[in-house]
């Protein structure tokens, strides 16, 4: 019985939603894969926050440059026509809406929307919320890439976060290696179910009222 997809898929699957034309940014960890999986012949324009718009899939090990990296100090490749600019500059395209899509990691999405993905808020823990905030707030639409189940098997799809925020009522829609699902009315949508799951199943494994 097939419940789950694999990261890459997961990573081409949020590709093939991202339109023609949209500038993206990609948020650190596995959000990242994205770009490796953006289709053909699309122009597609990413950006990242370090200060590059441009930014193409990663090298190959041979062709990597040691100082064209991205926000999380992966290497990466720059396309014709990218451009460079300051980390200040970066983030007032960031927060001045001038990013159609970001994808972000969660360990916390809430039914209204509500992002949570900087700290766990445990004592001790090592807060990390970078640019998320800015790009909560900022991008025109939030894609949420995650596994729908902690490690403990508690579901990242909740009634309310219960960590600290990172934005409020700013994610659009959530993929999960189980499902794809919609952020409406206050209420999650399965937009995509992936192999054996069903709404009920999918129910069963959040606590959550779905439709």
């Amino acid at each position: 019985m097939t419940t789950r997809i694999s990261r890459a898929e997961l990573a081409a699957r949020i590709a093939a939603d991202i339109p023609e034309g949209a500038v993206v940014n990609l948020g650190i960890g596995a959000p990242t894969l994205v770009a490796d999986f953006l289709p053909a012949g699309l122009e597609i324009i990413l950006h990242t926050e370090n200060g590059l718009l441009g930014m193409g899939p990663s090298p190959k090990a041979d062709r990597i440059d040691p100082d064209l990296i991205n926000a999380g100090k992966q290497p990466v490749t720059a396309l014709p026509g990218a451009a460079y600019f300051h980390h200040a500059d970066s983030f007032a395209m960031m927060r001045g809406g001038h990013l159609d899509i970001c994808v972000l990691g969660a360990f916390q999405v809430a039914q209204n929307g509500d992002l949570a993905n900087w700290s766990t808020g445990a004592a001790g823990a090592i807060p990390a919320v970078g640019g998320a905030m800015d790009l909560a707030i900022g991008a025109k639409q939030v894609f949420v890439m995650t596994d729908l189940l902690a490690k403990d098997g508690s579901s990242k799809l909740v009634p309310a976060c219960t960590y600290p925020l990172t934005g409020v009522g700013c994610v659009t829609r959530a993929y999960t290696d189980h499902a794809v699902f919609d952020v409406v009315d206050g209420r999650f949508r399965v937009h995509d179910a992936f192999g054996d799951n069903t709404v009920d199943s999918l129910r069963a494994l959040t606590g959550l009222e779905l439709s």
